[in-house]
């Protein structure tokens, strides 16, 4: 196995899972698109089905292909996709565990070519402006949804656009159109099935927006979406990751270290060396500002970051085959995806979404 790999605690994963669970008491979708966010999507998928009853009611991926890999993971809970459907993957909708997000009367037309009932969720555009049909028409839609004899509506939901912001005015807006259109229904006695909404943002935060399903995503994985929301659900990080050091040399004063000599060493030093690099997720961007800790110590790394190893200036305590910490925890120290964040300009999604998959996964406490 290589010297670097992530390791992924699956306790914490369950954690975090069941004390949002305890926090919302309603049904909880599990977002486990993008591998899992990085963490590796089967292994999250058996941790939280192993919860036995309180388990999730829903999981959520983004794409069809996503989707196809839970039922080979044998997922029997139903499985909503994210994006609208397009008609070269609709043959996949014959499976009853998956469901179709909706937005259009053409996705409603297409789907009766499958001559069975599809379940469906139909998403409606309150303000984030991305996909779904529009507030304003949602109810003419739900209501022709529900006159046509191949679709059984298992849902409505919108997402939020900033509910991991400090100022809720914009969220609370969103969730008033949405709560407009479930008025409209219920008066008209259509069955909307579940009404879902609440994100992470919203969960930690929102708790008129919980309805009857909650979807937490990056939450799941131990973090906060932003640094403006509550932390009204203690979340542990899932995933660490390490390296050792490969090589340890002295290098002079003045000496360039790295492509395009974008650090001087401004006294003679010990310079190691650690592989990992950009194709592994550790960016280029964090050149010259990234820090590790070996040995809980906290040492910056220096140079370009290359494309499988970065270089990190050290004194005489590190060796050969010490361990690294990347991102996690020591005894007096921590690195967390916030920390990467902040050097980036980005989330905590981007880092763990990135981290590629030459770094193994290792899995723990299950």
């Amino acid at each position: 196995m290589r010297l670097t790999f992530a390791e992924v605690n699956l306790s914490n994963l369950q954690k975090n899972y069941l004390n949002i669970r305890r926090k919302v008491n309603t049904k909880v979708m599990a977002v486990v698109k993008a591998d899992a966010y990085g963490h590796g999507v089967k292994q999250c998928v058996d941790a939280l089905l192993a919860l036995g009853d309180r388990k999730p009611e829903y999981f959520a991926v983004a794409l069809p292909e996503e989707a196809d890999e839970l039922l080979k993971l044998k997922v029997k809970e139903p499985i909503l996709i994210f994006e609208p459907y397009i008609v070269e993957n609709i043959n996949l909708f014959k499976n009853k565990n998956l469901i179709a997000t909706v937005c259009t009367k053409e996705h409603i037309k297409t789907l009766a070519s499958l001559n069975q009932k599809v379940k469906v969720h139909i998403k409606v555009n309150t303000g984030m402006n991305r996909i779904g049909v529009h507030f304003d028409e949602a109810y003419e839609f739900i209501n022709y949804c529900s006159r046509q004899s191949h679709i059984i509506i298992d849902g409505i939901y919108t997402h939020f656009a900033t509910s991991d912001e400090k100022d809720k005015k914009y969220a609370n807006l969103q969730l008033d159109r949405f709560k407009h259109v479930i008025n409209q229904l219920k008066l008209a006695g259509i069955n909307y099935g579940n009404a879902h909404c609440a994100n992470s943002g919203a969960i930690l935060d929102i708790p008129e927006a919980y309805m009857d399903i909650v979807r937490p995503g990056i939450s799941l994985y131990g973090y906060y979406p932003s640094l403006e929301t509550s932390e009204s659900i203690k979340l542990q990080p899932v995933l660490s990751l390490f390296s050792k050091i490969s090589t340890v040399k002295e290098i002079d004063k003045g000496e360039p270290v790295s492509y395009s000599r974008r650090y001087h060493l401004k006294e003679k030093s010990k310079v190691a060396s650690v592989p990992i690099g950009y194709a592994d997720g550790f960016t280029r961007a964090l050149t010259n500002k990234a820090k590790v800790i070996v040995k809980n110590k906290v040492y910056v790394q220096i140079g370009t970051v290359t494309m499988d190893r970065i270089m990190i200036l050290v004194d005489d305590n590190v060796k050969v085959g010490d361990k690294v910490t990347l991102l996690g925890n020591s005894r007096n120290n921590k690195i967390d995806a916030w920390d990467w964040s902040r050097i980036l300009n980005t989330i905590p999604y981007e880092v763990t979404c990135s981290l590629s998959k030459r770094i193994p996964r290792v899995y723990k406490n299950i």
